[in-house]
């Protein structure tokens, strides 16, 4: 777990107000769950012998009821336990998204740490194809939004519960035949989860699983129907790593995180509601790690704007501090970023203008408001460009800051 700092929390405000924006124009509205739910949320929505489920959540007793408790390891589960016990689909389907940390105990790794954070979008009570596809432009319109290039989609289906019956028969004969080749890990999951078997990393069973009955051969017209529908890439082996997805699945993949490289993922999940007790309906969504969309921005150099103080406030010696903060506020009261300047420790007064003048081009602000004794004494203040390269200087009437401040902003 890490901590973010305000040298780089800034790339998750600006990577924030970028998603809230694009949400809005998608209409998807946002929904905060809590961070702590009752294990048995994540253990019958994700499926027992998941990895997430049997290896990876931080699950507590609580001491003073003896309820099991657990971190929440990703939030879709959460949302549909709070869309089914607020009755949020009594009056028609819900475009829904949320931000916050999740946590599970994996080996730390570039772009993926114990406490890691998601974005994700969930549509439900919609049973349709294109809000799939809806949800699928959706994150490629964050890309584009955020500059990132090079990544691609895969996608699949996994069909109804029935067509994914058949197919596990069919793969748990073919792996039986080929026992030898597979790997521990893979002979555990053989008859409890052998569809995440087609998901090994391990080269030495590669040839066995390009072999493989293949999901989408199962599938039945109306499975196709569905996926025609929303196809682009298709990947037949593409699978996700919790049980309720169904039909349509997918991923946002780049070659430039190494083995990190999926940054969003999701798919349609129609029977987690049900499984969670609510009244059946049908359900689609998706998550991004939002680590390694900072990574991925980090590689191909689109980095986020700096944040910044419109202007930086000298104040040459104490007796000018009341009259500056007066001003200071109206300043930003009408919209201006103002960072003022604060005693040093260890220095006399105000410090010295030579170091306040320095403070004020590292802060990056784009002008300096300077607080003289003389100027105000005339009722004016001078400000002066950091900026240009000439550092023009001009004077202001304090009796008419709003006329003059917007002229401070960055953009003004």
């Amino acid at each position: 777990m890490n901590d973010i700092l305000p040298s780089e929390s800034a790339r998750w405000e600006w990577l924030e107000d970028k998603v809230r924006g694009l949400m809005a124009r998608y209409a998807y509205r946002n929904v905060r769950t809590p961070i702590v739910e009752p294990t048995a949320l994540f253990v019958r929505g994700l499926g027992e012998v998941t990895d997430i489920v049997e290896k990876e959540m931080y699950s507590f007793e609580d001491r003073l009821n003896g309820e099991q408790l657990t971190l929440r390891p990703e939030a879709t589960a959460g949302v549909v336990r709070a869309v089914v016990e607020h009755s949020m689909l009594y009056e028609g389907g819900k475009r829904l998204y949320y931000m916050g940390p999740m946590f599970r105990h994996e080996r730390p790794q570039r772009g993926r740490y114990r406490q890691f954070h998601q974005i994700g979008a969930e549509a439900l009570g919609f049973p349709g194809p294109e809000v799939d596809a809806e949800l699928i432009l959706l994150a490629d319109g964050l890309w584009r939004e955020l500059g990132l290039k090079g990544v691609r989609l895969e996608l699949n289906s996994l069909g109804e519960p029935h067509e994914r019956k058949a197919h596990r028969e069919a793969l748990i004969a073919y792996l039986e035949q080929h026992a030898d080749v597979l790997d521990e890990d893979a002979r555990r999951r053989l008859h409890s989860n052998p569809l995440r078997i087609l998901d090994t990393k391990n080269p030495a069973m590669q040839a066995i699983v390009d072999s493989a009955p293949r999901l989408i051969d199962f599938l039945g017209p109306q499975s196709i129907a569905h996926f025609d529908g929303v196809q682009w890439s298709v990947n037949p082996r593409l699978v996700r790593g919790m049980d309720y997805y169904n039909l349509t699945v997918f991923e946002f993949v780049t070659d430039q995180l190494g083995s990190q490289g999926t940054i969003c993922g999701g798919g349609r999940y129609d029977y987690l509601i049900a499984q969670v007790g609510g009244k059946p309906a049908p359900a689609v969504g998706w998550a991004l790690g939002v680590e390694r969309v900072l990574e991925l921005l980090k590689e191909q150099a689109c980095e986020a704007p700096q944040v910044c103080a419109d202007v930086y406030a000298v104040i040459p010696s104490p007796a000018e501090v009341p009259s500056a903060m007066k001003v200071i506020e109206q300043l930003r009261r009408a919209g201006v970023s103002v960072q003022m300047h604060a005693a040093p420790a260890g220095a006399e007064g105000m410090g010295s203008m030579k170091s306040q003048f320095k403070k004020a081009d590292a802060s990056g602000a784009i002008r300096a408001v300077i607080f003289g004794q003389d100027e105000l004494s005339r009722g004016m203040v001078t400000v002066k460009a950091l900026r240009d390269g000439e550092g023009a200087q001009s004077e202001h009437p304090l009796a008419s800051i709003e006329q003059w401040a917007s002229t401070l902003q960055s953009n003004g």
